[in-house]
């Protein structure tokens, strides 16, 4: 992009080897069949995560929460897993990342997304809980590794705020039912509801992603304003098949799973905006856990540029001839503000091409590079080129790929919103501490912990 130009946000589809998938034509012709179908579940409620019912309620609860309950705190502690941590995360990778700077001293949000007991340990010894807000968010409420959590973390701040440990906890979950709707309704805690139909890894746009960034002073509003740009077209009564069919959510969804029909069973989701690598691994949770039903789907594979050329590149480009490639860049203008400081002129003679540049000039040749290298190694490649890296066009992109997600799953005939193998996981965990009932799956831990082992040393 040229000095002067606008700033757009455009799927480049120049390299995507449409030629190379014949599938695409006949998925395009469903268009008519899945307008239908998104008509249908938004009109019946199913898909708030397009249709954003919750959010005017939503807008006031978090103005509320910015007035007077956020500020009194200066750090943040998250308890959550999957889609309750991962969009947090990502956002706060993106626009607060001071975080991770030296010498910050802003506000703080630290993330337990996993049962470590030396994390929890260092956090709880660390923190100083009268300056700590405790989100827990656990929409079903019974989310072992949360909730097992929250246990610990709620007697530390009894302990440290015996007079008002209540009031630094903040929980996030169903509106009506759940342990932590039992507990917030037992103690008077301070809540904020996941919506019915809402699932953890679409919700990044709702309280589960907004509270962490009202928290963090992210600008929150545009987030949800880009992201209702994208979703409203699909989400508006009647839509017909002509709209469907011009929106890029329905086009990215019929390559993606015409690259599946052509046996291209890995996707490459290049960020070369390294703020945003965060959200490469929100949408590896999204993409892996909706599409991988039923012997199908695509392995999504998070890359970042440049540090991933130096790493796993080689596999990409000169590997198995099974993989395609979502690449995220910034359009980049000379005259972009933040481009870093400019080269030394007493550099060596063989770097004199970098004189009167600045260092930040070195991210979109790197793209283009690593771009051109992967077509030319015919590399199926579908570009989302930003024009600003801002929350107004993150917002977009998450609906972009919420919406993309849903619609490849219809094309593929399963369910995108489910997690069933996933959840037999969760029941042979919680047997083998002893849960009551789970009595089959206790006879399955039985029978498979008592076959001899094949150990060898190493």
């Amino acid at each position: 992009m040229t000095a002067g130009t606008t700033h757009k946000d455009v799927l480049d589809w120049a390299n995507a080897r449409w030629d190379r998938l014949p599938a695409h034509p006949g998925l395009r012709a469903r268009a008519d069949e899945m307008a239908q179908k998104l008509a249908g579940e938004v009109s019946a409620g199913r898909l708030p995560f397009l249709s954003l019912p919750f959010m005017p309620e939503l807008t006031a609860t978090l103005a509320e929460l910015e007035a007077g309950f956020l500020p009194r705190f200066t750090h943040m502690l998250l308890l959550g897993i999957g889609g309750s941590a991962l969009g947090a995360r990502a956002l706060q990778k993106a626009f607060a990342p001071g975080q991770d700077l030296p010498g910050h001293t802003g506000k703080s949000l630290w993330i337990l997304d996993n049962v470590d007991a030396a994390t929890l340990t260092a956090h709880l010894s660390r923190l100083p809980a009268a300056q700590t807000l405790v989100y827990v968010v656990s929409k079903s409420g019974d989310t072992i590794e949360t909730i097992g959590q929250y246990f610990l973390v709620k007697d530390w701040l009894r302990r440290e705020l015996p007079a008002g440990w209540k009031d630094h906890l903040l929980l996030n979950t169903d509106e009506k039912k759940g342990y932590l709707r039992q507990e917030a309704t037992q103690f008077g805690m301070r809540t904020v509801p996941v919506p019915d139909n809402l699932g953890g890894r679409y919700s990044a746009i709702s309280a589960v992603g907004l509270v962490p960034a009202a928290f963090l002073g992210i600008n929150w509003r545009a987030l949800a304003q880009g992201f209702a740009e994208v979703a409203a077209p699909l989400a508006a009564p009647g839509l017909e098949a002509k709209t469907l069919a011009g929106h890029p959510a329905f086009e990215l969804a019929v390559w993606a799973k015409a690259l599946m029909d052509a046996g291209m069973n890995e996707l490459i989701t290049f960020f070369y905006i390294p703020q945003w690598a965060s959200f490469a691994d929100w949408f590896a949770q999204l993409w892996a856990e909706s599409l991988g039903k039923n012997g199908q789907g695509s392995q999504p594979l998070p890359a970042v540029g440049v540090t991933d050329q130096h790493s796993v590149n080689q596999m990409f480009l000169d590997g198995p001839r099974n993989k395609a490639c979502l690449f995220v860049e910034r359009a980049f203008s000379p005259d972009d503000a933040d481009q870093g400081p400019i080269f030394p002129t007493d550099m060596p003679e063989s770097f004199n091409y970098l004189q009167g540049k600045r260092f930040g000039e070195l991210l979109p040749a790197e793209a283009l590079g690593t771009r051109m290298a992967l077509c030319k190694h015919q590399v199926p490649l579908a570009g989302l080129r930003l024009g600003r890296a801002n929350e107004h066009a993150a917002g977009k992109m998450m609906a972009l790929l919420g919406a993309t997600t849903l619609l490849t799953g219809w094309l593929m005939g399963i369910n995108p919103v489910d997690q069933p193998a996933v959840e037999l996981g969760k029941r042979l965990a919680k047997a083998r501490l002893g849960a009551a009932g789970l009595e089959a799956e206790k006879a399955e831990l039985a029978a498979f912990t008592s076959v001899a082992a094949g150990e060898r040393g190493f």
